[in-house]
Order: C-alpha cells, then sequence, then structure tokens
C-alpha cells in the first residue's frame, strides 16, 4: 500500500473533480522584494576552479564525470562537497525533506555558511510535508537566500485545504519544478534524478528509491550554474522572506541530525571523506568527456505552447532517432507521449534493439503512473520492445544501488532516469518518460558523449534485467481466438516461474490500478 497519496495522484483526482474550476494566478509573494544574482565569475580563485581549470586544459576543454549509482554515496559526495565549498552553493530541488539526511545536508548548508560561503537555496514546493519548513528557516542566515519555485498561499499540510488551493488555482499550481543541482563553487556539481530525503538515499528501510547522480568537474559546470541562474531570477522564484509561516517559531527550530539510521551511523562516514576524497584522488575514475547540458526553460509552460522557451524532451528525441543499433531506458514511469511513442515505433521499424527497465505493480510507489504505463504496455510489446519491470524483493543487488542487508526486506522501487544511445552516448536528468514530465514539470539532464559511461550503464541494465530481479512481461495471442493476454516471467529460488495474473501484493493493488487507468487525466501522468 502506498504511505500516502503521491503528488500526481492528488493532482491528478483534484483536475478530474474540479477542472471547471481552474483559474490562473500569480504566486504570492511575486512582488517581494528581490536581488537578480549569477554564480561566481571568477571561479579559477577557489582551490577547485583552479584545479579543475588546469585540468580541463589538458583534456581538450572536456568535463569530467563519474555516476553515482550507490544510494548511500549520493548522500555522502553531497556533504561532503558542501563542506568543501569555498565561496559559493547553489542547490535546486523538487523534494528537500526535513528527515534525517535532509538535516544532515542543512547542517552542512549551516556551516558552510558560518565559514563564510554565499547559499543560494532553490526549492519546489509541490510537494512538501511538515518538517521540511526547516528548509526554508535556513535563509535566516545572513549569507543564505531562500526561493520557492511557485508556491501555495496555504503554509500548512492540511491535504484537504491544499487540495482545495490546488483546484481554484489548477492552472498555476499544476507547473512544478522537477530538477535536482548541486553546484558548488561553480565548477563540481551533481545533476540526476535524486530528491533530498532518506528514500532516495537508499538509507530508509521502509522505503528504497534507487537512483543516481552524475559527479561533473570542469567547465560544463558553467552551463549547469547559468541553468540554476535562470531559475533563480525567474518571476516564479518567491523569496522564502515573502512567506508568512517563516515567522512561526516551530519553523525557526533546528533540529539537530540524528547521527544514526538503521544503526549506521552517518555522521562518521561523512567525517571519513568517501567517496568525495577518492573522486578528487583519482581513486574513483573520472570519465573526460564532451557533454551537452539540457534544461527546460522556467517559462516552459509557455514554450510548450508555440511561445518563446526551451522544451528539452525535444533534444532527449532527435538524440534518440539518431540511434542506430540500439537504445536503452531506466525510468520509472512510463507512459509516453504521442512523440515519445512515435520515436519509438520508428526505431523499431529500422530493427533497433529496444529495452525499457521500469518498475512493477509490485515495486511501484505511484499507482496513477503505472496505471497510465499499462495503457501504453501491449502496444509497446507488439513493436517487439523488450520491458522489464522490477521486483521489490531483487534476487541479486548488483547494479541497484542498494546494499543486501535492506535488499531482503522487499522495499525497491526505481527511480533513476537513464538512456543509453548505441553504447556511445548517456543520457543522465531529472527527466521522466512521461506526459507530466513532458508538459507539467521543468527539467533538467545531460547528454554525455562517452563509450565509458555508456557502456557502464548498459552493463546494469543488463544486470537489473535479469530474472532474478524483474518480470518480464510477453503478450501471447490465441491462435484460435486471437485474443491477447499477458504473461510475466520471473526466477523464484532459482527456478523460472510464469504469472498470467500480474504479479502484485495482494489484489487490491490491482483493482486500484484498473480503476485508475480509466481516469480522463492521462496529460496528469
Amino acid at each position: 500500500m502506498l504511505r500516502r497519496l503521491s503528488p500526481r495522484l492528488s493532482a491528478a483526482l483534484c483536475a478530474a473533480l474540479l477542472l471547471l474550476c481552474g483559474c490562473a494566478s500569480v504566486p504570492p509573494g511575486r512582488d517581494y522584494p528581490r536581488t537578480v544574482s549569477v554564480a561566481l565569475a571568477d571561479p579559477q580563485v577557489t582551490a577547485f576552479g583552479a584545479r579543475f581549470g588546469a585540468l580541463a586544459q589538458a583534456h581538450s576543454g572536456a568535463s569530467a564525470f563519474h555516476i553515482l549509482n550507490v544510494g548511500v554515496d549520493g548522500l555522502l559526495t553531497r556533504v561532503q562537497m558542501i563542506d568543501a565549498a569555498q565561496k559559493t552553493l547553489d542547490l535546486q530541488y523538487f523534494i528537500f525533506r526535513g528527515d534525517t539526511t535532509g538535516r544532515l545536508i542543512l547542517d552542512a548548508l549551516s556551516r558552510a555558511a558560518s565559514r563564510g560561503v554565499a547559499i543560494r537555496l532553490l526549492v519546489d514546493d509541490g510537494d512538501t510535508v511538515g518538517g521540511d519548513e526547516q528548509v526554508l528557516a535556513l535563509g535566516s542566515h545572513s549569507l543564505v537566500e531562500v526561493r520557492v519555485f511557485n508556491p501555495f498561499r496555504y503554509r500548512g499540510h492540511n491535504p484537504l485545504l491544499r487540495a482545495l488551493e490546488f483546484a481554484g488555482n489548477s492552472t498555476r499550481l499544476d507547473y512544478r519544478m522537477h530538477n535536482k543541482l548541486l553546484v558548488v563553487d561553480n565548477t563540481l556539481a551533481l545533476v540526476g534524478g535524486r530528491n533530498i530525503g532518506n528514500e532516495y538515499f537508499q538509507v530508509d528501510p521502509q522505503a528504497q528509491s534507487a537512483d543516481d547522480d552524475v559527479f561533473v568537474a570542469g567547465p560544463i559546470v558553467h552551463t549547469l550554474s547559468m541553468t540554476f541562474d535562470q531559475y533563480w531570477n525567474s518571476d516564479l522564484a518567491v523569496p522564502a522572506a515573502a512567506l508568512a509561516s517563516l515567522t512561526d517559531a516551530a519553523a525557526q527550530r533546528h533540529r539537530p541530525a540524528r547521527a544514526q539510521v538503521d544503526g549506521i551511523d552517518y555522521s562518521a562516514r561523512i567525517a571519513s571523506g568517501e567517496p568525495f576524497a577518492s573522486l578528487l584522488d583519482g581513486k574513483l575514475a573520472l570519465v573526460w568527456a564532451q557533454a551537452q547540458v539540457l534544461c527546460d526553460s522556467p517559462d516552459k509552460k509557455s514554450a510548450d505552447a508555440g511561445q518563446s522557451g526551451h522544451v528539452m524532451v525535444r533534444d532527449v528525441l532527435q538524440a534518440a532517432r539518431q540511434v542506430s543499433s540500439e537504445f536503452l531506458m531506466i525510468n520509472p514511469y512510463i507512459v509516453p507521449t504521442h512523440g515519445e511513442s512515435a520515436m519509438l515505433d520508428e526505431l523499431r521499424d529500422r530493427n533497433v534493439q529496444v529495452g525499457i527497465i521500469t518498475n512493477s505493480l509490485q515495486s511501484t510507489r505511484d499507482l496513477l503512473a503505472f496505471a497510465g504505463y499499462t495503457r501504453s504496455r501491449q502496444d509497446m510489446l507488439r513493436h517487439g520492445i523488450n520491458l522489464y519491470e522490477v521486483r521489490a524483493k531483487l534476487g541479486s543487488t548488483r547494479g541497484s544501488g542498494q546494499t543486501p542487508r535492506v535488499s531482503r526486506l522487499g522495499t525497491y522501487d526505481l527511480h533513476g532516469k537513464l538512456l543509453v544511445f548505441d553504447r556511445q552516448r548517456l543520457f543522465i536528468g531529472s527527466m521522466n518518460f512521461d506526459e507530466r514530465s513532458r508538459h507539467l514539470n521543468t527539467e533538467i539532464g545531460l547528454i554525455i558523449d562517452s563509450p565509458e559511461l555508456a557502456a557502464q550503464t548498459a552493463t546494469r541494465f543488463s544486470a537489473m534485467a535479469q530474472l532474478d530481479n524483474a518480470y518480464q512481461p510477453a503478450l501471447l495471442v490465441d491462435p484460435h481466438s486471437g485474443h491477447e493476454r499477458l504473461q510475466w516471467s520471473t526466477r523464484e529460488n532459482g527456478a523460472v516461474v510464469v504469472y498470467h495474473e500480474e504479479p502484485a501484493p495482494n489484489g487490491w493493488r490491482r483493482f486500484m490500478v484498473r480503476l485508475l487507468a480509466l481516469l480522463p487525466v492521462r496529460r496528469e501522468l
């Protein structure tokens, strides 16, 4: 069962039930005084800027990359990068929880501000919950500025009141910033699909949302910083000081981070300096390559309607259409738009091998998105696309980003977003393969021209697609009636098992997916 309604499901239900109530409005605090600011202009004065500037010149202007697929490494590297910053820190996140890992990062940001580092923190407001106020309260420090993208007027966490505001302002509030980016001294960066929260770093035994970051160093970080500046200075980025709840004493109190989660002392692991130290000294290999930054405009909603601006999915589709032999995708939500379906059909018409790993009904945490996937699944199978649906309990942790210790609990779900083009190029970022990422969320990502990184990701794809880890759906046709039916193959206790009913924790979950698939809310998926 879901622990709570997902933001996607909450928005879709409001949109379906209260469609006629939607009206445009402007964000609260939009007229609040703010200053225009940009990324550090002279990063070469910092230790990282000088070091990686020289290394980039030695590599013909390329940048350095290393993929972090282990969840806890994403946490440790973030905190260690923040602790190493000298001049500036820019952070941009869809979700920034005030839980244990969120507070560890907030503690690091507070330490950085205390030693003179200027911090800009931009967070979305679409999925805030009780406790996240600590993130906004960080703005009380003189060197920290916090802005909230497209905020709600109601600052509490009563789901009914929040839903009512959404119903009256759905045109505005359904538009969310889904980007994930951390930049240190305009020289080092992390970009990918991870939000800030226990589940995204795979330290919560109850929820293991497997994802990926790519560590980036070198000149392409300047382009990533430019995308941050665009969002930071947009009309939708409202200073947190303009939101009344920040005056509440509860929001201003900072709770020190608890050092342990599930018996593991993460403060001690952060203090070890690893894995960040190994990224700097070469023990963890950095791959030098050329890359392209893809990013939606903050005004993507207007650009999607044909006005000025940029929609990054067009660049992703263009890259995919250039594939000649193989296209691999890892993504939690597969609800292809018309253009994406046309791209997949075009690839199969040219006999390109297409493989997709996504969540199963057993592992998904978003039933509405899975319902949308079921409406496209059979058509993809008819076109010869190889689909793999990851299990909640993996037979092997290789390539999964989590440890055997937590894998045995069966709480795995996929959250990463990766594409491999002919094992020559790699996309990594925040973009899901669905209607919401196309129309209603802003996204960011990189296409890296690196056969080495592409091959690494293809190897992980193969590991996760094994029957020990995934269900492989197949479409069977009755030779007499011509009727189609699905079956799912997997391996359990060393033997191949075939299911003729969709694997699920219970019948209720199957029923809910069938019901949700009937809702006329595909654009929300």
